[in-house]
């Protein structure tokens, strides 16, 4: 089972390594040259290569992609690369080290460790990133080269009505049920007689450890963060910009077996002992002690906002963005009329299942522009609020129209715009351009004109 674990790992760290829209890397087959775009040559392993990429990332059995498909995304990356080489288009060391270090993290956080990773590839971190080096330099060349050619595209609103109007109707996508939500949130502050004394009974358990206590067995027993404590506080392996920076900058001053002074981050206090240090990695262990808001701070947040509700309810010359603006402790939507961002779309707009699970209930049972009176609300970091939720607007079910989904479309009109000028770009450079294809690919339907 472990074996067809970190096979799989190795073709998708594989398949990171290679551009983001095409290469693999390349294995040892039968091989030979089937196309040449100027120098670039493409083999029958690119070929193969691709194609299990391609279905990895769909992630279905079914989705089939024939070797001319794949062919044709091979020949558009090698022109790429070529016109980057004859426009001067280059990338530095530095983008390609950052880009080799951001992926070397990402694996040695699904393996573990940089040794293990080592272990794995049966090479040093130095020489995997050798490998792979020439390959990150080609797909940042490829994404530079591709910007440039839709560099300042936009598209006017004529061209959107247009592009809406030019799709057949069983092509206009069809969008579910969605909703916006705005809120005023009251979350009252720690006291200062509370946070010192968390840090005092954390200052007391870090004293015990340094005489001689068990790290590990003290966290199982104190710490408050659920993910940890069952583990005696060990984090595993992390990489730089994987945890808060007041965290990380401590833990990475730290020596093996040494014990940290006390750290406030968000979350609350912590001491921290390092177990293991390889290269950008670390292995931690940590106490966390969490200051409690009080009864009675959490009474008055929910008196405040049974004011503001009242107001809002029976005083229509305050509006609920302004309420907002005014009132709320939440930072990221005190200024954005209270509308809570989705962070799978970056945009306002909820489907019903995406909602928190808390927001969720209180909002179903409103009508919009109606908004609920206090409830009691967990942040993600774990700290007690009270919220009014506002419904803004619902929509339901339905074909895509100007009116509900005008951002949409104007984002796909955006990338029809965008393929256009590729497909220009292409026939344009072709024309100047060696391209030599197999005899056996001579039947392939192409989207553009290769042959």
């Amino acid at each position: 089972m472990i074996l067809k674990f970190l096979n799989k790992v190795k073709i998708v760290f594989l398949l990171l390594c290679m551009h983001s829209n095409g290469l693999f890397s390349q294995e040892l087959v039968l091989d030979e040259v089937v196309a040449v775009v100027a120098s670039q040559p493409i083999k029958i392993s690119d070929i193969t290569n691709m194609k299990r990429q391609l279905k990895e990332q769909a992630g279905e059995e079914s989705v089939i992609y024939t070797d001319c498909e794949v062919l044709e995304q091979l020949l558009f990356q090698k022109l790429l690369i070529y016109q980057a080489q004859v426009d001067s288009v280059e990338v530095t060391e530095k983008q390609i080290e950052q880009e080799l270090d951001k992926r070397i993290r990402y694996f040695t956080q699904q393996l573990g460790s940089e040794q293990k990773l080592e272990e794995f590839y049966n090479k040093s971190i130095a020489e995997i990133k050798d490998e792979f080096r020439e390959k990150i330099k080609e797909q940042l060349l490829t994404q530079t080269m591709q910007g440039k050619i839709t560099a300042g595209l936009t598209v006017t609103p004529v061209e959107v009505r247009n592009f809406y109007r030019s799709l057949p109707s069983d092509s206009i996508p069809f969008i579910n049920a969605e909703v916006e939500v705005a809120r005023i949130m009251k979350s009252p502050p720690v006291s200062e007689q509370e946070k010192k004394l968390v840090k005092e009974k954390l200052e007391k358990l870090r004293e015990r450890i340094i005489a001689g206590a068990d790290f590990s067995a003290m966290a199982a027993l104190y710490s408050e963060d659920p993910g940890s404590a069952a583990k005696g506080g060990e984090l595993g392996f992390m990489g730089r910009g994987m945890l808060v920076p007041e965290f990380e900058a401590v833990a990475f001053e730290l020596k093996p077996g040494e014990v940290s002074r006390i750290v406030e981050t968000q979350f609350g206090f912590h001491v921290i002992q390092l177990i293991e240090r390889l290269g950008e990695q670390f292995n931690c262990r940590h106490i966390l002690l969490v200051p409690k808001t009080s009864g009675a701070d959490l009474y008055k947040a929910q008196q405040s906002l049974d004011s503001i509700y009242n107001n809002l309810l029976n005083n229509k010359s305050i509006s609920f963005e302004k309420a907002c603006a005014q009132f709320s402790d939440d930072a990221e939507t005190k200024y954005n009329g209270g509308l809570i961002v989705n962070p799978a779309t970056g945009n306002t707009r909820f489907e019903m299942n995406e909602l928190d699970r808390q927001i969720f209930f209180a909002v179903d049972k409103l009508n919009i522009g109606e908004f609920s009176k206090p409830l009691s609300y967990q942040t993600p970091d774990g700290k007690k609020a009270y919220q009014i939720l506002y419904l803004k607007t619902k929509t339901d079910a339905h074909q895509a129209n100007l009116k509900d989904d005008y951002q949409r479309l104007q984002n796909a009109a955006l990338q029809q715009k965008q393929s256009n000028a590729v497909n220009d770009w292409i026939k344009k450079k072709k024309r100047s351009t060696y391209i030599q294809i197999d005899e056996r690919f001579k039947n392939c339907v192409f989207k553009n004109s290769w042959l």
